[in-house]
């Protein structure tokens, strides 16, 4: 009977995990959405990066993909749990342990090793041998929406969340910094994956925020497939020289139309 309770009580905390991951995966995909897509469609129609819109058909199977991996984001959160409570990680929930500085640290840290992992990851899946079984299903979405986001093989969700038990296992860390982590990395996926850019024409020549990437960015992956395979910075692309060659001009294109429209309105 223990046995019993103590599976039912797995399978339920299974089943909140999963929920939590993708409701709120559906609330701000769902939200940007119904903003860029619906609402302001017309009135945002000078921001699109690609000038079609993709069909309802594309949209359902990005969502039925992306079912499927907060099956598997909910795993590994509950995989990430096991691990606290068993003591092999160096979760800490004592603020004053390491101050704010480490606090913020932490997180720019995170933010730093998923990034590189994702780069090489991801220039891996794109292999002849692993796009096929590991990436192909992502890259269904040429013209991505926000609801692309999460819409990934089993194989590549399993492949895409490995990174974050590796970094609690060796990076002191507060539930805090996890969860801003958490809400940065799905916003620069949002982001990535928007279909619109808005940001000004200057900011890929500014100093320091020239290195964050744009939406642009990804979305020319998505067109092209063999460029732009940075997730937040373009540190890698810059230094491996992957990045699109037409991806300044592609950018300046669009934001230029934006500052028109603008000073026209």
């Amino acid at each position: 009977m223990d046995y019993l309770i103590s599976n039912f009580g797995m399978i339920k905390a299974f089943v909140i995990a999963i929920s939590i991951v993708f409701i709120r995966y559906l609330f701000f995909s769902g939200i940007t959405y119904s903003v860029f897509y619906l609402f302001k469609k017309k009135a945002l129609k000078h921001k699109r990066i690609q000038k079609n819109y993709p069909k309802a058909i594309k949209i359902k199977n990005e969502i039925k993909h992306s079912f499927f991996t907060a099956i598997v984001f909910g795993g590994i959160g509950l995989f990430i749990y096991a691990l606290k409570i068993n003591g092999f990680t160096k979760i800490y929930t004592d603020f004053s342990l390491y101050g704010l500085e480490y606090f913020i640290f932490s997180i720019l840290i995170m933010l730093l090793i998923h990034d590189t992992y994702f780069y090489w990851m991801h220039r891996l899946v794109h292999h002849p041998k692993l796009f096929g079984i590991v990436h192909k299903i992502h890259h269904q979405s040429r013209n991505p929406t926000p609801f692309t986001a999460f819409s990934f093989d089993i194989t590549e969700a399993i492949i895409e969340a490995a990174i974050i038990p590796i970094i609690i296992l060796v990076l002191p860390v507060h539930p805090l910094a996890i969860f801003i982590f958490f809400n940065i990395s799905l916003a620069f996926n949002i982001m990535g994956h928007l279909g619109y850019e808005f940001l000004p024409p200057w900011f890929i020549n500014h100093p320091v925020l020239k290195w964050i990437n744009t939406s642009t960015h990804h979305n020319m992956h998505h067109q092209k497939g063999n460029a732009n395979y940075g997730l937040y910075f373009n540190f890698w692309d810059t230094l491996m020289k992957t990045n699109h060659k037409q991806y300044q001009k592609k950018f300046y294109a669009i934001t230029s139309k934006n500052k028109k429209k603008s000073i026209a309105a």
